[in-house]
């Protein structure tokens, strides 16, 4: 059955995929206004796609995020967005610390913690991704690596506000490689986060919190990850910008946890 303290999430990053037209498109092809059971539905496309499909999922379940945002909420900041404009845009969730993010764009776990922290602050629920590369698994660094950017992606957060936290497990050697993760491979991370959460947080904070895998989630595969209590959901990439690959993700991932 669905955990009563924890409400399966399936979320959709767009990356940079798809103009206001073809996410208008989506939201006509994608079933907004059906019940998604007991599964909570995000999409985080574009910021130039949010508020055409704000308007056009406002009386649906589907829930908006953003990709990233800054920890100032204004300021000399050129290119940057800030929480308040999101917010404004009707955004609740917002994707921090994505491996593209860390390792294209040189982001630090410092300065994602700060986004952390002022995501909070300004109501926006942050999905925190942690991940580690392929040289790092095979020296067998994987925990080490996902501690360092789990507890300096959470540092600054007090228990209350990471009850509503969400983390993203996604492992970089598993997105786009052609290696496979298995469930098996996602849950014994996925358990190492949750007790590093237990020992930074208590346990009645780290039950509470989320925590998800991405990392070439299909409808093929997704049932097979979700199917255990630890995982609480996805954080599904390029079968999201499939309305009917997504659909049917949503459709597995509430089969899987009822």
């Amino acid at each position: 059955m669905v955990s009563q303290m924890r409400v399966p999430i399936a979320a959709g990053n767009w990356k940079m995929n798809k103009t206001v037209k073809e996410a208008s498109a989506f939201a006509e092809a994608f079933p907004g206004d059906a019940s998604f059971g007991e599964v909570e539905v995000i999409i985080c496309p574009p910021f130039t796609a949010l508020v055409a499909l704000a308007n056009a999922w406002q009386q649906t379940p589907v829930k908006l995020g953003a990709q990233n945002m800054h920890w100032e909420l204004k300021g000399a900041f050129t290119g940057e967005i800030s929480p308040l404009m999101l917010s404004e845009l009707g955004c609740e969730y917002v994707i921090l610390g994505h491996s593209e993010r860390r390792h294209i764009f040189g982001e630090k776990s410092e300065a994602i913690g700060k986004k952390v922290h002022t995501a909070f602050c300004q109501n926006l629920k942050p999905i925190l991704c942690v991940g580690e590369t392929i040289e790092e698994r095979e020296s067998g660094k994987t925990k080490e690596t996902i501690k360092e950017q789990l507890l300096l992606g959470v540092e600054l957060l007090e228990s209350e506000q990471a009850k509503n936290l969400v983390i993203a497990y996604e492992p970089v050697w598993a997105i786009g490689t052609g290696k496979a993760a298995t469930p098996e491979d996602a849950l014994e991370v996925i358990t190492f986060i949750r007790e590093e959460l237990k020992n930074k947080f208590g346990e009645e904070a780290s039950e509470l919190i989320r925590i998800l895998y991405g990392g070439s989630v299909s409808p093929d595969n997704v049932y097979d990850f979700v199917n255990h209590p630890q995982i609480d959901g996805t954080l599904v990439g390029g079968a999201s910008l499939d309305p009917t690959k997504f659909g049917k993700i949503v459709v597995q991932t509430e089969k899987a946890k009822t």
